[in-house]
């Protein structure tokens, strides 16, 4: 992950403070700075927290937002709320990837919980950010918001998903093989004549499958010698 910092500036619920880092850490981002919260630390950011107590331990308290992100190439600032005049306006998914192409320290600048980022906080940065919402109700709780930004942002360096199982396809041999199979059950069983055109309407009802995996293969050939022997697979003596 780049260097992405989240900056809460005047948080008035540590509980939001637990939250949202307990939202960067899912996400892999760990730098978070306060500038002048009303309570912490507080034993109600450590309970949001959860196992995320680590981020909340290394986060620095500021009193101005220019000490929290004087040492940022860029800042971006999250609003729901349209300005008259204003930085760069971006949505948060082109902000995530402009942040993200940086490759460098940056910061996403969060307001108070009640009134947002006073004007002057929005100016210390150089993009205003929107996360695009039901237009009647655009309010996002803090924690929220940083959650949302984080998720953006770990879609940009990563948007594979790591936790998903990667499976060997089945290759053409696999498939021939079970072609023949269905075809020896079927013939054995009187489903069909070796005159049927069923084996076509098979081809091409698994056609449809983008990507057999090999295990389903054997599953289904597995089920097929099963079926043909008349036993159940719990029946197969054991050595």
């Amino acid at each position: 992950m780049p260097p992405i910092r989240i900056v809460l500036c005047r948080p008035s619920h540590p509980g939001n403070i637990g939250a949202a880092a307990r939202a960067m850490k899912a996400m892999g981002l760990a730098d978070l700075r306060l500038v002048q919260p009303e309570r912490f630390p507080a034993p109600e950011a450590q309970w949001m927290a959860t196992s995320a107590v680590d981020v909340l331990e290394r986060a620095t308290v500021h009193e101005t937002l220019h000490d929290a992100i004087h040492d940022c190439v860029a800042a971006f600032a999250l609003s729901a709320r349209s300005r008259e005049w204003s930085p760069q306006v971006l949505d948060v998914r082109s902000a995530a990837a402009q942040a993200v192409e940086m490759n460098d320290r940056v910061a996403f600048v969060f307001g108070n919980e009640a009134a947002g980022l006073t004007n002057e906080e929005m100016f210390a940065c150089q993009y205003l950010v929107h996360i695009p919402a039901n237009p009647e109700f655009s309010s996002l709780n803090l924690a929220q918001a940083v959650q949302v930004v984080a998720y953006e942002v770990r879609m940009c360096v990563d948007p594979a998903m790591p936790f998903s199982r990667v499976e060997k396809r089945a290759t053409v041999e696999d498939l021939e093989g079970l072609y023949a199979h269905l075809e020896e059950a079927a013939v054995a069983t009187g489903f069909m004549t070796p005159q049927s055109r069923l084996r076509e309407r098979w081809r091409r009802l698994f056609s449809r499958v983008p990507a057999l995996a090999r295990e389903e293969v054997n599953i289904l050939r597995g089920l097929l010698k099963a079926l043909m022997s008349g036993r159940h697979p719990r029946d197969e003596p054991r050595e």
